[in-house]
């Protein structure tokens, strides 16, 4: 009798465990060009992001929530930023400050300082979450595909929640990928690390040289598609 029910129990297990298993899915946008795993359909909010330079900037929110766990990717479109900042920059009152006209600290800053927007953008985002009441436990480069980027590690002061998340900038677009699961769960590494990106056809991204998005891009690896990475990309990066 007690071999039966220890054998029974395996069987439900093990349908149930596949079930579970199944919940995460990879996602893929076309439009904001990326893939990630997530627990089940994400929502999809539009709002704004407001840059480092007071642009606001359009941008789309995909979140899942599962529980108490929470996971996010937004992707913030900072292809208008010149416009937004140069139009603003005509308004500027005389004898404004450079932070206003962009005039004055030489070609490199741009009207209203939206070059400077744009090359700040991983350090600016990855500064707003240094600012939450949490304890930044970790904080590193590194790259997806070869494209560069930020990751952290936080832990949340008031109720000991872990979050990880990756910030990326490719083709002037924004990577915001957010994790936090509650004290005590498995930390969202798989999450962070599932992320590509992808083209408009949907074939995966990855360059044969770093990417950094201020400088033209290097070669791409065949006709999109992932290829292996040399010497590997870093991954599970220490808490």
């Amino acid at each position: 009798m007690r071999l039966t029910a220890v054998v029974s129990a395996l069987c439900i297990l093990s349908s149930v465990a596949p079930a579970f298993g199944q919940e995460w899915a990879e996602f893929t946008n076309r439009e904001d060009g990326f893939r990630v795993n997530f627990p089940g359909e994400p929502k999809v909010a539009q709002t704004t992001y407001q840059s480092e330079y007071g642009a606001d900037l359009p941008s789309r929110v995909y979140s899942v929530t599962r529980g108490r766990e929470r996971y996010s990717m937004t992707v913030v479109d900072y292809r208008p930023v010149e416009k937004i900042l140069t139009e603003r920059a005509k308004k500027c009152p005389p004898f404004a400050d450079e932070r206003c006209t962009g005039i004055g600290a030489g070609a490199a800053v741009g009207f209203g300082y939206w070059k400077t927007d744009i090359r700040g953008a991983l350090v600016w985002a990855s500064w707003q979450f240094m600012q939450r009441d949490v304890k930044v436990t970790h904080y590193m480069w590194n790259f997806v595909d070869l494209v560069e980027g930020h990751q952290l590690q936080l832990t949340n002061n008031a109720d000991r929640s872990r979050t990880f998340v990756s910030i990326y900038m490719h083709e002037n677009r924004l990577y915001i990928m957010e994790g936090t699961v509650p004290e005590g769960d498995p930390e969202p590494g798989l999450f962070q690390q599932s992320l590509g990106f992808v083209d408009k056809d949907g074939n995966g991204v990855r360059y044969r040289d770093y990417y950094d998005n201020d400088y033209p891009p290097p070669a791409r690896v065949g006709a999109g598609a992932p290829g292996p990475a040399p010497g590997g990309t870093p991954q599970g990066a220490p808490r």
